[in-house]
This record gives C-alpha cells, sequence and structure tokens, in this order.
C-alpha cells in the first residue's frame, strides 16, 4: 500500500515537471532587438516567458495586449508569467528601443 502511493507521488511529480518544462519559453534582448521577434504557443496554456538581456542597458518588456510590463537589467533576466490565452496576435515592444525592440506573441 505505502510502495503504490510512493509510485504514485514519483509519477505525479516527474509528470509536473514535463508539463512545466513544456510551458517555458526564452525570449532574448540582444542588440536592443528581441529574439525570436515571434513566439507560437499553443491557446489555452500558461507560459513562463524568460526573458534574457544580454546588452549591458536595461529594457522594459511591454505590451498593453498580454497587461505586462516589466524592466529587464542590462546583463540580467526575469520571468514573465502570460496566459492562458485566447488565439490571435499579441504585440509587446521594448519601450527603451521602441524602433527596434519589436515582437509578437502568435497563439494557435
Amino acid at each position: 500500500m505505502i510502495f503504490n502511493r510512493l509510485i504514485l507521488c514519483i509519477g505525479m511529480f516527474f509528470s509536473a515537471t514535463v508539463l512545466a518544462a513544456d510551458s517555458e519559453m526564452v525570449l532574448t534582448i540582444r542588440e536592443h532587438r528581441f529574439e525570436p521577434s515571434e513566439l507560437k504557443v499553443a491557446a489555452n496554456q500558461k507560459i513562463r516567458l524568460v526573458v534574457k538581456n544580454l546588452d549591458a542597458t536595461p529594457e522594459e518588456f511591454e505590451s498593453h495586449e498580454l497587461n505586462r510590463e516589466k524592466v529587464i537589467p542590462g546583463k540580467g533576466q526575469t520571468a514573465i508569467y502570460i496566459g492562458p490565452l485566447k488565439p490571435g496576435r499579441y504585440p509587446f515592444m521594448g519601450e527603451f528601443n521602441q524602433k527596434t525592440a519589436q515582437g509578437v506573441v502568435v497563439v494557435e
């Protein structure tokens, strides 16, 4: 009985770990641009978006459509949680470099 519960708990832990890994994406800021500039995600899924700023200067991830605004320090990183989202296009930009730092989350 105890052994069966232990196996069940271990299985649930590994299932949760796999699901968590599937819902994380990395967005990089390099030379005041987002890479990739287009992120494709599944509808109705919560995403952990890790934003890594490789530039020496800070940048602000901003999206009115995603209702998110976060400053990422130079040579730093942060996590931003988005979703679950309905299908559509959700633009984002770098507030400090609006002409070059632009991107979109495409939800399918």
